[in-house]
């Protein structure tokens, strides 16, 4: 699986206000509610539902909030960069600037885990991030993303 099979590129944002952590959540909740037409309250307590197992702060700057959504029809992606990096709890205790949000349906187990693997090759690359932490746009942010995924496909 690829980035390109479920991250919503016309969705991605370059300067996302975080705050913290919770109002994070809130936003990416609000947003991914709006872009599918659901309930954001239900995206919250799904994530905030999982961050309560440990936090989805996976280290070098990168948060990946994921959860299982009734009524999704499909695994979904959000990316967006903070404007500000916020404090995350990540494993490593670094601030989180980085953020890809995975929604999947209950029933997508293996794809689930396909997407966060997905993620993870990417965010892996510290030259990835570093592109990623420089682009200043929507579409030089894609740019990065599609690039990295060509990348790990070949």
């Amino acid at each position: 699986m690829q980035l390109a099979d479920f991250i919503d590129f016309d969705a991605i944002k370059p300067s996302f206000p975080g705050g913290n952590k919770r109002s994070l959540l809130q936003q990416l909740a609000n947003l991914a509610g709006q872009r599918l037409q659901l309930e954001s309250a239900a995206i919250l307590a799904s994530l905030t539902e999982r961050e309560q197992l440990g936090s989805t702060g996976f280290g070098q700057g990168v948060a990946i909030p994921h959860g299982k959504i009734e009524g999704l029809g499909r695994i979904y992606g959000l990316f967006v960069r903070l404007a500000e990096p916020v404090d995350y709890k990540a494993i490593d205790g670094d601030p989180v600037d980085i953020i890809f949000l995975l929604l999947s349906p209950p029933n997508a187990g293996a794809e689930h885990l396909k997407a966060l693997a997905a993620i993870s090759r990417v965010t892996r690359d510290s030259a990835t991030l570093e592109k990623m932490r420089g682009a200043r746009s929507r579409d030089a942010l894609a740019a990065v993303l599609i690039g990295a995924d060509e990348r790990d496909a070949a």
